[in-house]
């Protein structure tokens, strides 16, 4: 059996050994230290945002985002129906009622057309942006309409980290924002997750609910329901190592995504997933859109046989049994694109340690399908 191709898997860069081995010597084996500060101050930086809270997964940072933005029982919150079920599960973690809305062909993001049309029916108490496989979702009509009616945008850009929107870094958009580095996003810290935000009151908030909202009291008091959700010492140390190969990372997905719009060319009703002229994705997962002549599975399975890891897209989260009965709005007259891009659509290797010959091997078989 040939050597297994992964779709996503960790790949460190060599520095993270340093910062480890000083958190082993000065004894800083804990949920705090220099490397959780210096994290938080380093990836605040780059992104662009004020401040930064390092929480154990970007579940937790999701979650602390919703409840930041004042989301409560019965609240209706707004949320793309394709993606991963982090991005709304902390909607219901809050006793809230999640919307789902349809999602831009092109894109794969929000659609601003479905999001005009269910701001004629309700009035959210947030709004749910995801930056899916690393690429932005169109901020700014997004942003102009939650802004005109004072709705708090929360912007989940878990597999984003690097990609750009017109300019400025996905997770800086909107008032709260999220990023992931589990184990098989484009740097990681093994598990975890940043909340960013503007505001120096709103991070010292989400580090207290992180740390179960310990008073500040001679002994153990809780006035507020709290959370066990800060980052390790040791976990914030890789981090820092890898974001010295951060762009590295980025150079080497967008290289993996080319060489699959070259490969791929000429096979008729085939294509990538575009790149959006309004900005510049990390390419985290290359997606290959088939058309209706092959299905997902039949890539899938054909890939497996030759020890290769692909993937279906995202299952909307309205086709999701634990969310059947929830709301779902599209603008589009023709269908769903959300489900349309889940029928049609294969997440494909995207493994920084892929060699390209490897890669060649994954567009041959592919290829052959055809």
């Amino acid at each position: 059996m040939a050597e297994r191709i992964y779709l996503a898997s960790p790949h460190m860069g060599g520095g993270e050994q340093a910062y480890l081995q000083e958190a082993f010597d000065t004894n800083w084996i804990a949920p705090l230290g220099k490397h959780v500060d210096e994290l938080e101050r380093q990836v605040a930086a780059y992104v662009g945002a004020g401040y930064g809270a390092a929480l154990s997964s970007g579940t937790a940072a999701l979650h602390l985002a919703v409840k930041a933005a004042g989301v409560g029982p019965g609240d209706v919150v707004f949320c793309p129906s394709l993606t991963f079920a982090a991005s709304c599960n902390p909607i219901k973690y809050e006793g809230a009622v999640p919307v789902f809305l349809d999602s831009d062909p092109d894109s794969y993001n929000l659609s601003p057309e479905a999001l005009e049309l269910a701001l004629k029916r309700w009035q959210p108490k947030a709004v749910i942006v995801v930056d899916l496989y690393g690429q932005a979702a169109d901020m700014e009509p997004i942003l102009a309409l939650c802004a005109g009616r004072g709705i708090p945008v929360i912007e989940d850009a878990a597999e984003a980290l690097g990609s750009t929107y017109r300019g400025k870094k996905c997770g800086s958009f909107g008032q709260l924002r999220a990023l992931s580095f589990n184990g098989n996003k484009i740097i990681t810290t093994s598990g975890g997750g940043m909340l960013l935000c503007d505001d120096e009151e709103t991070a010292k908030t989400a580090r207290f609910w992180a740390t179960q909202s310990r008073d500040p009291a001679p002994w153990y008091q809780h006035s507020q329901l709290g959370y066990n959700y800060r980052l390790s010492n040791i976990c914030a140390a890789i981090g820092r190592g890898q974001m010295e190969v951060l762009e590295e990372r980025i150079r080497q997905k967008q290289a993996i995504y080319e060489r699959y719009e070259a490969g791929f060319a000429g096979i008729d009703g085939v294509r990538m997933m575009r790149r959006m002229p309004y900005g510049e994705p990390n390419c985290w997962l290359s997606v290959l859109e088939l058309g209706g002549r092959i299905a997902p599975g039949q890539v899938i399975e054909a890939l497996a046989a030759e020890n290769i890891e692909a993937r279906y897209v995202w299952k909307p989260m309205h086709l999701q049994p634990y969310y059947q009965g929830c709301e779902f709005v599209t603008a589009r007259r023709e269908g769903s694109a959300a489900e349309e891009l889940f029928a049609k659509g294969v997440c494909l290797p995207s493994d920084t340690k892929m060699t390209p010959q490897q890669q060649e091997r994954v567009i041959r078989l592919i290829r052959g399908l055809f």
